[in-house]
This record gives C-alpha cells, structure tokens and sequence, in this order.
C-alpha cells in the first residue's frame, strides 16, 4: 500500500494521538455531565475549568474571558450576530474584508437582510487589507471591524494590530474581532496587546477534535448570547459541553505552542523549499506573500492551463491529498471570492490548488509531490483545451 502524503492542514489536521488519548478517557471513565451535582459531574467540570487555565495561559487573557463553541462558524456567527443585536442601538454599519470565510460572508448576507450596513474592504495583490480604505469605511454608526489574522487560501496575515488600532483611535466603542482559526497555534498571539476584543478558533485546524473551538471575548465587550436553553456558561451559550472536545483542544493547544519557534521556523523552511521547485515548473503562480511574510503553512499557486479538479484527483490516485480552495465552501461551483479579490487572472482562477503543511509533513513528502507535479502538470496541459 502506497503511503499517503496529506497536504491539506488548512481544511483539517490529524488529531494529536495523546489528545485521543485523553478524549477516550473522558469518553470512557469521566463522562459525567459537567452541570450535575455529584462527583462526576464535578470531575468534568474540572476538565472545563483546566481548559479555560491553560488557553487562558496560552493568550494571556483571563479565563472567564473564553467560551466554548461548536467550532469556527459558530464563533464567527456569535461575534457578528452577537455583537449586532448587543450594539444595534447605537449602530448598525459593520465592515470586514473581500477575503473572509464564508462563516463571515454567509453571516453579513443575513445581517443585512436585517437592517445592517457591510462596508467590504478590498485588498491588495497578495491579499493584504488596505487600511486606508478602512480609514475612509470607519464612520459614527460603525458597531464592529472584523479582519480575519490569516487566510485560508492564500498565504497572507493581516496587519490585524495596526487595523485596530486604527478603529480604537477612531472610536473604542467599535468592537474589533479577528477570525483566527487559520492563525491559533502558528501566531502568538496576545489578544489585549493587539486591541482584540472578540477572536474566532478552530480546534481541528491544530491537531484537536472537530466540532469544538472557541470564542475570546475581552471583559466588558458587549455581546449578546445567540443560542438559549440551560443557561450553561453564564448563559452566553447554553448546551452541555464538550467535555471531550474541549479538554482535546486544550490539550492539542499546549502541545502546538511547545517548542513552537523551532516548529514554525521548520514549517518556514519547508514552505520555502517546496515554493522553490514548484515555481520551476513553467506557467505557475504563487498567491501570496513568500517567507516570513506570509503564513508559514498555506500555499496557493495557480497552473496554467490546467483544471484544478483534474490536477486534484489526479493527485490524489498518486495518494497525495491537497485543495482546490476553501473545504468549507469547496462543494459549491462557485470560483473562490479570495482568489478574485486579489486579482488572479480569469484564467487562473480554476487552475489554482492549495497545499497547506502542517509540522508532520517532511521534506520527502514534498519531493514526492514536487516529482508527481512534474509528471502530472505537462501530460495535464496536453489534455487541456486551449
């Protein structure tokens, strides 16, 4: 049997085989409802409690300041339907970027069919948000700012510090939040120092369970609870929690920040190394920004003359898994938004694959993708209808 080479980290990573460990435990001996009275109840309410410590250590925030949700899109959707319905008396403009996750851009279509305003910021060539343009959108009704830390499909990271600056300056009632699930667990970072008030995260984009993340609020941020039921975590987010899903992640949280400058100087390397060989390929783009600047994990490079789809799968029958975009939005025909946002050339725009690393990947594997690439991409464009 031929060895897989996963080189899609950005849709979802291998859990960590000491968070399955954990989780199997809690599962199997401590599955106990964190609101019950009783000893078990208690003892998974401990590992809540230990969860909330050791993100809270991680972001150096105060661990009342962090809730628990069912992942990336529910926190994205609390921090902007949250936030609206909490602040809609005193404003009802909101602005983000062309380039955030359709946990955003699906939430913003519904916000303005209920009276909201969406100013779209547009970026740069490499994806970058052009913060004079958020200068120009801040105005006396604006309620939030959300720019994304890193993007999902292409490699770029958003000056998200100096932007919120630039909305605390202009007023610090607007409330700033930041879609991290591609950023937690490659960035430190520190939430208060960067004027964060609200930060999305994803457990399975770092080696934890699906179906858990969570949601930074700053102290004091005025924010209304979206789901209702038991009034679990002070009421902001009703539902038993996810004890297993929760202790995971924490647990594959501390195990990313490890060691971590020397992981992600190696996820540099790596990213680098494979950039290199790829671009000599002829006929082949990288979307972007290159090295330290840029994400240290994802790659976006467009084939000229070839279909995405078909460069994908074919791939895949080498045993080799990467994306043809977004996976939260890869099951829709639609051309990616990012993509056409920084300027891709029509032509390009579905001839474009991500490859995203992770810290499990190896220079082998890479030569083993760059060697199928170079078998693949000339027989391809032979096939291609010009």
């Amino acid at each position: 049997m031929k060895k897989e080479i996963y080189l899609d980290n950005s849709a979802t990573t291998a859990v960590y085989p000491e968070v399955v460990e954990l989780m199997s435990k809690i599962m199997l001996e401590d599955y106990g409802n964190p609101s019950s009275k009783h000893n078990k109840g208690v003892e998974a309410e401990h590992y809540i409690t230990q969860a909330k410590e050791t993100l809270a250590s991680i972001l150096k925030c105060d661990k009342k300041e962090i809730l628990f949700t069912s992942g990336g899109t529910e926190s994205d959707n609390m921090a902007f339907i949250g936030t609206a319905l909490a602040n809609k008396r005193r404003g009802n403009h909101i602005i983000t970027t062309m380039i955030e996750h359709p946990a955003i851009l699906e939430t913003t279509v519904f916000l303005e069919k209920n009276g909201f305003e969406i100013t779209y910021l547009p970026v740069d060539s490499t994806g970058c948000v052009k913060l004079d343009s958020l200068r120009e959108a801040l105005r006396p009704e604006t309620i939030l700012v959300s720019i994304m830390y890193a993007n999902n499909e292409v490699s770029v990271v958003e000056p998200v510090a100096e932007a919120a600056a630039i909305v605390k300056e202009y007023n610090p009632e607007i409330i700033f939040h930041t879609d991290a699930v591609q950023a937690f667990g490659k960035y430190r970072i520190i939430p208060k120092r960067e004027n964060i008030d609200l930060m999305s995260v994803s457990s399975h984009k770092l080696h934890g369970p699906k179906g858990v993340g969570f949601l930074y609020i700053k102290d004091k941020t005025k924010i209304n609870p979206i789901i209702f039921g038991g009034g679990q975590q002070k009421g902001m987010r009703s539902g038993t929690e996810n004890v297993p899903g929760i202790a995971g992640m924490a647990l594959a949280a501390k195990m990313c920040y490890e060691n971590f400058d020397e992981k992600i100087e190696k996820l540099y390397e790596l990213k680098e190394y494979f950039v290199g060989k790829v671009l000599e390929i002829p006929g082949t783009t990288f979307n972007g920004k290159r090295g330290h600047e840029g994400t240290p994990h994802v790659i976006s490079i467009s084939f000229e003359n070839v279909r995405s789809e078909v460069l994908l799968h074919s791939l895949e029958d080498k045993g080799i898994y990467v994306s043809s975009g977004s996976a939260c939005s890869s099951n829709k025909p639609a051309l990616s938004g990012t993509l056409k946002a920084i300027g891709v050339k029509n032509n390009l725009l579905d001839s474009t694959i991500r490859f995203s690393l992770c810290t499990q990947n190896t220079k082998e594997e890479l030569d083993a993708t760059i060697e199928a690439l170079n078998e693949l991409v000339p027989m391809l464009r032979r096939y291609t209808r010009h």
